[in-house]
């Protein structure tokens, strides 16, 4: 399997190289030459293996410059109760009649991240002993609140790595913020932007591909790589879990194989619903993959209307994971939509970098609106939903997956689709306890952080997870505050270069 740059076709590189570069040199993502499938045997038999035995049996098909060895190294490091609370690394609840919340959350930093991000540090080092790459790898990070600190808690102390991470000042909720700037390990580092995460992801992606940056990188033995989800090496993992899921709910019962199921997914870079459309595409039988946005709801209105447009408001909400405008994944989606067309890619994102706007062609919309449905909820919708559900179904579920869920009503009230349904759900409910123990008292409090979330457990009959239990006495490390105008000055200088 080898991989070309979705803005230059020609590109062809294998998986190590893929994972280690992170992103193209021309500003391309990798993608796989072919999707791989599996038959309706194979995906049922997954539902007999562990976690790392499913992941690992996924990667043979994405990976093959790997030995099933390095592989299994890599998957059973990841994947096991040393890193997450639970046997199954992703749980299923049944929230109500045929819908399934599929819960990402049981890893280090409490949400779906850790799913990629406990894994992508093992990927990383044994790919570049496989290309016999000798540099420092320099992990450098844009989030909006959980890559962040999944990533610095994946690559922590990690041998021949150091980690930069960037959020937005004001946005990322206050639990976020602490996880970040209490990291320990000798190799990280943290800043905050004055600015939103797309500020902190067009300065990282521009640092990327910087020819300057990358020659002084050079001179001193290091390179780039990427956490974010535009490295293939964070992606692949994520199309585990949906496959996992199917195999479950087949040996479980609740499905026959064969079956379709929706899929719902709260989502802000797309990275996240696109791992859905690569199980779909590999085989598991899938319905609709429906595309859950908050108030900055650009995702909406293209899969709507085929216009991408990032000219408009930005707003802060109880979502911040999903406060983002331009949702890098969409390009790997928009080159496969277009028979792997990486002229049109270049066209169609030279305009979002020039205009903030394009507009795909018919065809493409048609194809979006076959595969894809969307919609979108504001604040007041997503604490009404996270009220809702507590008082009926005594089920607690954080602000991200309170919009899938109102957004999953909305679309059963337009179409009566009575599909049996996975939720991702993608973030504790600790995380965002402002906002939930709000919607579940039905008003404000004015407790501190931890106060909340020693009501909210409670309140919820659900045990805060040690990780978030155990921040209230680290001390904060890292406090540094900068415009987006002197990113690159601050990455060099954090390098000593």
């Amino acid at each position: 399997m080898f991989y070309n740059s979705t803005r230059n076709s020609t590109v062809k590189v294998n998986s190590a190289e893929a994972i280690t570069q992170g992103i193209s040199a021309d500003g391309g993502l990798f993608v796989p030459e072919s999707i791989p499938a599996l038959s309706l045997d194979e995906i049922k038999a997954i539902g007999n293996m562990n976690y790392a035995d499913k992941a690992a049996f996924v990667f043979s098909k994405y990976l093959t410059d790997f030995t099933d060895a390095e592989i299994h190294y890599c998957t059973d490091n990841a994947y096991s109760t040393k890193n997450f609370e639970t046997e199954s690394i992703a749980e299923i609840a049944h929230l109500f009649d045929g819908t399934y919340m599929l819960e990402l959350w049981h890893g280090p930093t409490c949400a779906f991240k850790d799913m990629a991000l406990q894994i992508l540090p093992y990927f990383l080092t044994t790919s570049a002993k496989k290309i016999n790459l000798d540099k420092k790898i320099v992990i450098l990070v844009a989030t909006s609140g959980d890559t962040g600190k999944a990533a610095l808690e994946g690559f922590r102390d990690v041998e021949g790595t150091s980690i930069l991470v960037f959020y937005p000042e004001d946005g990322v909720s206050p639990m976020q913020k602490r996880q970040m700037k209490t990291q320990e390990g000798s190799n990280v580092g943290v800043c905050a932007l004055k600015g939103n995460f797309d500020d902190c992801q067009n300065g990282v992606k521009a640092i990327f591909t910087d020819s300057d940056v990358k020659a002084k990188l050079d001179e001193n033995g290091m390179m780039f790589s990427s956490a974010n989800s535009i490295n293939w090496g964070r992606l692949v993992p994520q199309i585990v879990y949906y496959i996992s899921s199917y195999a479950e709910l087949v040996k479980d019962g609740a499905i026959e194989a064969g079956d379709k199921i929706n899929i719902v997914v709260p989502t802000g870079n797309f990275g996240n619903i696109l791992a859905a459309y690569y199980a779909k595409h590999m085989g598991v039988p899938v319905n609709k993959l429906i595309c859950a946005s908050n108030i900055n709801n650009v995702l909406t209105d293209f899969i709507n209307t085929g216009v991408y447009d990032r000219n408009r408001q930005f707003y802060a909400t109880v979502s911040p994971s999903m406060d983002i405008l331009i949702s890098s994944n969409l390009e790997r989606l928009l080159y496969l939509l277009t028979d792997r067309n990486d002229t049109l890619i270049k066209e169609w994102f030279g305009k979002l970098a020039a205009d903030g706007r394009y507009e795909v062609t018919d065809e493409i919309k048609a194809k979006l609106k076959e595969e894809f449905c969307a919609g979108c909820c504001d604040d007041e919708q997503t604490k009404q939903t996270i009220h809702e559900i507590y008082e009926k179904y005594s089920y607690t579920c954080d602000t991200h997956t309170a919009v899938a869920v109102k957004v999953y009503e909305d679309y059963k009230k337009i179409t009566g689709d009575t599909t049996k349904t996975v939720i991702a759900s993608t973030a504790s409910p600790y995380k965002f306890s402002a906002a939930v123990l709000e919607a579940v008292q039905n008003g404000k409090s004015d407790l501190d952080e931890y106060a909340m979330i020693d009501k909210l457990a409670e309140l919820s009959n659900m045990p805060v997870p040690s990780a978030l239990a155990d921040l209230r006495n680290k001390p904060e490390r890292f406090s540094d505050t900068i415009v987006k105008e002197d990113q690159k000055k601050y990455v060099l200088e954090t390098l000593g270069i």
